[in-house]
């Protein structure tokens, strides 16, 4: 098993340009399955998640061509569905969260798709009613296989609807929009989730001749056709890779620049950092954050303890309360991290509490943070990474404590982030692969 050594205290200065958005690739490369025509996509992450993903299509048939650096074509003209029922399947499925992706463009083009129980982070619960609502209400069933912890899905024809969401699931939505868009008739989704990467896919969607509208919305209206063509797309930068190199900055920088940052589609994200004291400037579509002595956090305007709290897009992602939890850490003041959506995502706080950190856990939601505005240090320390998102907060704590640390099961963090130790070395930062 892979680890980092990380020397801490070397400061970071110079340019980074994030990589493709994670979340944007698995949606639009699954959305390839829905037309026999090709498709090219560009600025494709290097990523675990991603090319495992691109595997899993190539092993049912879809016909891959890397055309480059992050540019590939995907053309799904002869696909083996006997293989989906494979245990094979079945199981790389399940270690790949990614992978429900592919049910709503499977049951939209082909009427039947094999769900296994999906892998992925150890975040707490993470459900697919919100899928199997949607797809039943489209007028698919589905049934359990026994002994396997499969279900099968299946439809003669899905039927467009009008469809409250319980909640504005981006996979889910994703799900649903994919597989609406060659339904019979007009299907309206309320309560659907609306973060840019949702409005990529419907953009790339409508390119390839699909009649959605309300983009960007929580309310659209999707008119089904017949078939879809082929198009080219581009992936936007990683919003949560662009919040990471903030939270870097922030902590052990000395004047970095983050490159093409699509300031327009990181929605509160700058803004939920200069609560915590952080200096962003705005140059063109480039970020740049200065070295910092030190940041305070804001109050609320009555004078009560400031919170961060995930909510669903345009509020603050979920996938960034870790890293915003790291920072806090040197900030001067106190800050209420308020963790909704999942229960399991701040247990990693006790490794930071071991490297000096003062963390109150109150709950498996609720974390309060009272930051040694840089007159204390973090101190090294040796951690496993339990998920992307906490394995990125370590990595960020590490470069800035004293000492070395060890941070293993980084294969967490290659799940999400495309070769960072050599991207950050190229900062100033010393990290080592062993």
């Amino acid at each position: 098993m892979d680890a980092f050594i990380i020397e801490g205290g070397h400061p970071l200065c110079g340019t980074i340009t994030p990589q493709g958005a994670k979340n944007e690739a698995l949606e639009v490369i699954c959305a390839t399955l829905l037309t026999d025509k090709e498709v090219i996509i560009r600025n494709i992450p290097d990523i675990l998640d991603v090319n495992n993903l691109i595997q899993l299509l190539v092993d049912i048939g879809v016909k891959v061509r890397k055309m480059g650096d992050g540019e590939y074509s995907f053309q799904a003209s002869d696909l083996n569905l006997e293989y989906l029922h494979s245990d094979e399947f079945v199981m790389k499925c399940a270690a790949l969260r990614g992978s429900v992706l592919m049910i709503g463009p499977l049951l939209g083009r082909f009427g039947c798709a094999t769900v296994a129980k999906p892998g992925g982070d150890k975040i707490g619960r993470r459900r697919l009613d919100t899928h199997f609502l949607g797809f039943r209400k489209l007028g698919a069933s589905y049934d359990r296989v026994d002994g396997r912890d499969v279900y099968e899905l299946h439809a003669d024809r899905l039927r467009g609807c009008y469809m409250l969401l319980d909640e504005a699931s981006v996979t889910g939505t994703a799900n649903i929009i994919m597989a609406s868009v060659l339904a019979e008739g007009t299907t309206t989704i309320y309560n659907a989730a609306c973060e840019p990467y949702i409005q990529q896919l419907c953009t790339m969607l409508n390119a390839m001749g699909a009649k959605i509208s309300g983009i960007a919305s929580n309310l659209l209206t999707i008119e089904g056709v017949k078939s879809l063509h082929g198009t080219e797309h581009r992936l936007l930068p990683d919003m949560i890779e662009v919040g990471s190199f903030i939270a870097m900055a922030a902590m052990a920088g000395n004047g970095i620049t983050i490159k093409n940052a699509s300031i327009k589609n990181l929605g509160i994200i700058p803004d939920a950092f200069r609560r915590l004291g952080i200096h962003i400037d705005e140059i063109g579509d480039d970020l740049f954050i200065p070295h910092h002595d030190h940041y305070e956090i804001d109050s609320f305007i009555d004078g009560t303890i400031m919170t961060l709290s995930d909510a669903p897009w345009p509020g603050l992602t979920p996938d960034l309360l870790s890293v915003l939890l790291v920072v806090a850490t040197q900030a001067k003041g106190s800050v209420l991290v308020h963790q909704k959506m999942f229960e399991s995502r701040l247990f990693f706080v006790d490794k930071l509490i071991d490297m000096g950190a003062q963390i109150i856990l109150c709950d498996p939601h609720r974390a309060v943070v009272v930051g040694h505005d840089f007159s204390k240090r973090l101190r090294a320390g040796r951690m496993s990474s339990p998920d992307i998102r906490a394995g990125i907060a370590l990595l960020i704590a590490a470069l800035s404590a004293e000492g070395t640390s060890q941070i293993n099961n980084i294969s967490q963090i290659d799940r999400g982030y495309e070769n960072i130790e050599a991207r950050l070395n190229a900062l100033g930062a010393k990290i080592t692969r062993v």
